[in-house]
């Protein structure tokens, strides 16, 4: 499974609109393409910062899709009045709790492994000691663990119930996150916090 996902730190103001335009236009357009896998946008109200990422069975699709998407992608940046950046992902591992209902709101882990070979043995981690744990986390919903084995670069996405439950999960999960990030020889890049504003993913279990 792959995943393309587009990031803009844009106006705050434009959100709403951006938020519209994804679930009235992009979704409808995009999950009909051949292997996706749904589509899912995060943004924060208060930086401007949104994410829009779209899941696909394979990377064949995934490359297919880039001439279709491209459009979707720039008007999605004009709206916000931001310069889209683009990257593509292997969607290593996801894991579902429960659903995520509205409200939602995610807590994304941006990494890079300090030796990109191991990725394979961090993967091992991630799914036989950092997922129960996970688990036992405030209002834990999902996580997606996305990476680039090429670069080393890790995205991690865990979602909650709702936005009391993420701030109850700052300190488990930040001590969490440390112990993880030593064991795996990880440098942790940035921590952020997101609204899940539009949820269509069909990605399936990987565990």
């Amino acid at each position: 499974m792959f995943a393309r996902s587009t990031t803009v730190r844009g106006d705050p103001a434009a959100i709403d609109a951006a938020v519209s335009y994804v679930r009235d236009e992009v979704l409808p357009a995009v999950e009909p393409m051949a292997g996706c896998v749904g589509l899912s946008l995060l943004t924060n109200h208060r930086n401007g910062r949104c994410v829009l990422t779209s899941a696909w069975a394979d990377e064949e699709a995934l490359q297919a899709s880039a001439e279709g998407t491209r459009g979707f992608r720039a008007r999605f940046g004009e709206l916000l009045d931001a310069v889209p950046m683009v990257a593509t992902w292997e969607i290593a591992v996801m894991h579902r709790l429960r659903p995520a209902g509205d409200g939602a709101c995610c807590r994304v882990v941006r990494g890079a492994l300090h030796e990109p070979a191991a990725m394979d043995d961090v993967l091992g981690t991630v799914r036989t000691s950092l997922l129960p744990r996970l688990e036992e986390l405030p209002g834990f919903c999902s996580v997606s663990f996305l990476v680039d084995r090429i670069s080393g670069r890790t995205t991690t996405t865990v979602t909650y119930s709702d936005r009391a439950a993420m701030a109850r999960a700052v300190d488990p999960g930040g001590a969490l996150r440390e112990e993880f990030s030593r064991a795996s020889r990880t440098t942790v890049q940035e921590v952020s916090e997101y609204a899940l504003s539009v949820a269509h993913l069909r990605v399936p279990e990987t565990v």
